[in-house]
């Protein structure tokens, strides 16, 4: 029996799917890993552990097939896109500021770089115009301006600095290489002209990285589809139970993982340009992704990108996003202060919070249109800032309709609100990217929100898109594992892999007789983004003076 194997790893886990050459999932496993949360906006986990938890989740899902003596013909590794510290030697060097031992990763979401990108974003780089004209604090190089100021020993021993995906591909294989996938997006390098831009190193004050020939960064860039050294090495090959010298493929960021396991579906046989005009890949987990490619490059401002050679080779990729979107969900409920009482009825009747909201809601909306209890109630979802498309990280969450009561039924109307704000979040970036020449109808979607019908109903209505859930659910998994079917020979492409071994599931139409309350509701949206701007400017004026 011949498999492919895809390692996904999240903010919380490490996961590892086991999949025919057709894309059916055959096994699988997930283990759990660390972070430390030191002090506000630091966000920290261990590559050792990670590592570990690779090995146990891969070892555990090939045992699922002991005795159909499962043939390894490739396997791909997608990760967040944090920033991995090492040493001249390749071994862990701590990044916490008290340094904490083997914490040597900078999770994506850690946000402590936020001075260096607004300064970086105050220099009106050229190599902005490939970030949607704004660099993110969740980027990598915001972030290694930061340790060279504040942890410069850290800054000078590092021998290595790696994008999470591109440290496990080392890790598999001992070959030095990067991701078109990670620096294209994280890093700033620019693909379509296969290099890095000198002049903003120097400028932004890490030039040394220039003179060192980018070494420590990356020297040798790859393209997705392609392989990584001489696939996996003897010690690798011992830690997870598996045969030297399989084919590894080029790294993917988790969430372009997810776009590639879903997007693939979007026209039958062949993965088209015209297709891929009228889709969007909504990827979604702690933050979601918002993945849309294109034959040519589309500047679209405050969305990341246009990214060449990210995604699909041979395409440009715009890439939007929120910063929290299950996280945020999940902390708006526990937070209320019915959360703890609705925590304690889910544990005793063995049942989700997910579960009695969504039945308490229906119950609520009998005999009124769907998602109309927030008439009067409304929440802008920017706890953590706005990715896209307003690129303001310093944006902060607001919700209008408070009132004395805080019962069952008032979290009701705070959970629906919350999935409606982020809904209408997805609709803001798609008026961004239609704006530019896209013409999206379709929603390809996965992850976690997509468990939710909730979820799901308020994104079609909101958007007015029909919403394509793949036939496999862990479509990130199924993403790294298409990058390990194309590495191993099974298939001669990426766009052939993504056509044969991705499916439609079901459909999620929008209900049309809810666009006029949507548009309305979507109009409350803008006009709290705006408020909560103009508010800071009358503060600023107030404590200028």
């Amino acid at each position: 029996m011949e498999v492919v194997i895809g390692v996904d790893v999240g903010t919380g886990s490490a996961r590892a799917g086991v999949f025919s050459l057709t894309g059916e999932k055959l096994a699988s496993c997930v283990t759990p890993t660390r972070t430390w949360r030191p002090e506000a906006d630091f966000i920290q986990q261990s590559s050792t552990d990670i590592w570990g938890a690779i090995c146990k989740s891969i070892r555990t899902a090939m045992s699922e097939l002991e005795g159909k003596n499962p043939v390894v013909r490739g396997i791909g590794f997608d990760a967040t896109c944090s920033l991995v510290v090492l040493d001249r030697e390749g071994k862990p060097l701590s990044i916490d500021p008290k340094g904490a031992a083997e914490q040597d990763i900078i999770l994506w979401a850690d946000h402590r770089a936020m001075k260096e990108a607004e300064e970086i974003n105050a220099g009106q780089y050229e190599v902005l115009r490939y970030v949607g004209g704004t660099i993110s604090p969740e980027m990598e190089t915001p972030k290694l301006l930061w340790l060279k100021r504040n942890m410069p020993e850290t800054f000078a021993k590092a021998g290595y600095f790696f994008d999470l995906p591109d440290y496990l591909t080392w890790r598999a294989t001992g070959a030095d290489s990067r991701s078109c996938c990670s620096t294209v997006c994280k890093w700033t390098y620019l693909a379509h002209s296969k290099g890095w831009d000198e002049s903003y190193f120097k400028a932004i004050g890490l030039g040394e990285l220039v003179d060192e020939g980018y070494q420590r960064i990356g020297k040798n860039v790859r393209s997705l589809g392609e392989t990584v050294g001489n696939g996996l090495s003897a010690d690798a090959a011992h830690e997870l139970g598996l045969e030297a010298g399989i084919p590894v493929g080029v790294s993917a960021i988790d969430a372009h993982a997810g776009g590639i396991g879903v997007i693939g579906s979007a026209s039958g046989e062949t993965v088209d340009d015209a297709a891929l005009d009228r889709s969007l890949a909504l990827i979604g987990g702690t933050s979601s992704c918002h993945m849309a490619v294109s034959k040519e490059a589309r500047y679209v401002d405050g969305i990341w990108g246009p990214y060449s050679e990210a995604m699909i080779p041979g395409t440009w990729l715009n890439e939007a996003g929120q910063s929290a979107v299950g996280s945020l969900v999940d902390f708006v409920i526990s937070s209320h202060a019915y959360g703890p009482e609705l925590a304690e009825k889910a544990k005793s009747e063995g049942r989700t919070v997910y579960e009695l909201l969504n039945e308490r809601l229906a119950e609520l909306e009998k005999g009124a249109l769907p998602g109309s209890l927030t008439a009067e109630f409304h929440v802008l979802p920017d706890y953590h800032g706005n990715r896209s498309p307003h690129a303001d990280p310093t944006l902060r969450g607001m919700v209008s309709g408070l009132s004395l009561s805080a019962g069952f039924d008032d979290l009701v109307m705070l959970y629906l609100a919350t999935i409606q704000g982020l809904a209408y979040g997805t609709r803001d970036i798609i008026r961004a990217l239609n704006a530019k020449g896209y013409a999206i109808d379709t929603i390809f979607a996965t992850g976690g929100g997509t468990k939710n019908p909730v979820f799901l109903r308020e994104h079609a209505n909101a958007t007015g898109c029909r919403i394509m859930l793949p036939k496999e659910p862990d479509a990130v998994l199924l993403g790294s594992a298409i990058l390990g079917a194309v590495a191993g020979g099974v298939y001669s492409d990426m766009r052939v892999a993504m056509s044969q071994m991705t499916r439609v599931g079901a459909e999620v139409a929008p209900d049309t007789s809810t666009s006029r309350y949507h548009n309305a509701k979507f109009a409350v949206f803008q006009a709290m983004h705006d408020e909560q701007l103009h508010h800071r400017a009358l503060m600023a004026e107030a404590l200028a003076h």
